[in-house]
Formats: C-alpha cells, structure tokens, sequence
C-alpha cells in the first residue's frame, strides 16, 4: 500500500477551488448582478426624488424621499463592491427609470414602483445564496430586507390615499 500525501487531495484543496466550482457566483457573475442591481437602485433614487417632488400628499412625498435616500444608498454600497472586486461600476440608469416616469398617476407610479422593488426582492433572494464573500453577502440581505420594508410601507401609503 502506497503512502499517499493529503496535501493535493481535493478535500485538503477546497479553499483554493474557484467559486464557480463550489456552486458560488463568478467573479463575472458578479459583476454582471451588481451592476444590473445599480441600474435599478439608481432608476429607483430617480423616480422616488421625481415623484417626492410632484406629489400633493405629504405622506407620499415622506414615503418617496426616505425610499430614495435607501437606493441611493444601495448605490453606493453596490458601487463599493464593484470596486472591492475590481470591476467599474456602470454608469447608466435602468430602463424602469423611463416606464416609471411615463405613469401620470401618482397611486399606479407607486404600485408600478412597488412592482419594481419587488423585482428587486426576487433577484436578491435567488443571488444570495450564491454570493460566498461574507462582507457583500450581509450587504445584500441588508438590502432585501430594506425593499421588503419599503413595499410594506408604500402598501400602506397607497391603501390610505386610495379614493
């Protein structure tokens, strides 16, 4: 029987694996969510600041600017991140931006802005699991639990200024 060395077994080599490997989410994968993520967050700081400015009840107008103080932080924790990977953080602004904008009805804006907080939700929770560094893992459930919030608190704003 051959003595064999641990030291290039797979077991003892696990933490040099790549992430891909281990089930977890590329660099470029990565890469690709968090600025997709971005786009959105800075869509969503646009339409709440635009829409705090144009609505006539203070309690929408309170709802869009805390909502917008949040995406505008959740572009700069995702622009932080890009960065820490060494990746540049996109520049554009997601297309939600323009179709939220277009809705002239303060309550269908906010439930479409709901809609897409939403989408938010189900992206974060089906990349999570997958996202292995421990610093932007609790960065984005932070962030989920925020726009759970956010569509909680926007729910019981549009059910009170319904006619």
């Amino acid at each position: 029987m051959t003595n064999r060395s641990d030291a290039g077994s797979p077991a003892c080599s696990m933490h040099e694996a790549d992430d891909g490997y281990m089930g977890y989410a590329t660099k470029d994968e990565l890469v690709g969510f968090l600025n997709e993520l971005l786009e959105a967050e800075r869509a969503g700081a646009r339409v709440t600041l635009e829409t705090a400015r144009g609505a006539s009840a203070p309690q929408i107008a309170d709802l869009m600017l805390a909502i917008q103080k949040d995406e505008a932080r959740w572009c700069a924790m995702l622009s932080r991140h890009l960065k820490a990977i060494g990746a540049t953080p996109s520049s554009r602004t997601g297309a939600f931006y323009e179709k939220a904008m277009a809705i002239a009805d303060l309550g269908d804006r906010l439930t479409f802005l709901n809609r897409g907080q939403g989408w938010v939700v189900r992206k974060l929770r089906e990349a999570l699991p997958r996202v292995r560094d421990d610093g932007l893992h609790r960065d984005l459930a932070d962030m989920l639990q925020s726009h759970e919030v956010n569509i909680a608190l926007a729910e019981t704003v549009a059910s009170a200024n319904r006619g």
